[in-house]
């Protein structure tokens, strides 16, 4: 089954709109929540511009595919265990409490 080329446009125009989308939510995001989810929406991104290789090559498309969503399920978990210690500590969850290195 091939794509035609105005669907696989459509896939990659529209990843891009949510890639952008992502980026300018973390860009601005004032807690780790919202970090998060943009983070989490610039890997939906990710994962839907894969979605046109599985009409051409498609036993590739599925590896990229599961070592991904296992990259993003680890990725996922690891904020989430981060954003519970950093609360647990500082009791809140704004990035503006965020400290780089080992600055007080």
């Amino acid at each position: 089954m091939q794509i035609d080329l105005i669907s696989v446009l459509a896939i990659y125009i529209t990843s891009f709109a949510l890639l952008l989308i992502g980026y300018a939510v973390a860009l601005s995001s004032k807690d780790l929540v919202r970090l998060l989810i943009s983070l989490e929406l610039m890997f939906g991104a990710v994962f839907m511009s894969v979605l046109p290789l599985f009409s051409s090559i498609s036993n590739t498309a599925f590896g990229i595919t599961i070592v991904g969503v296992f990259t993003s399920s680890c990725e996922l978990l690891v904020l989430i265990t981060a954003i519970i210690m950093f609360d647990r500590k500082n009791k809140n969850i704004y990035t503006s409490s965020v400290t780089i290195g080992g600055e007080r």
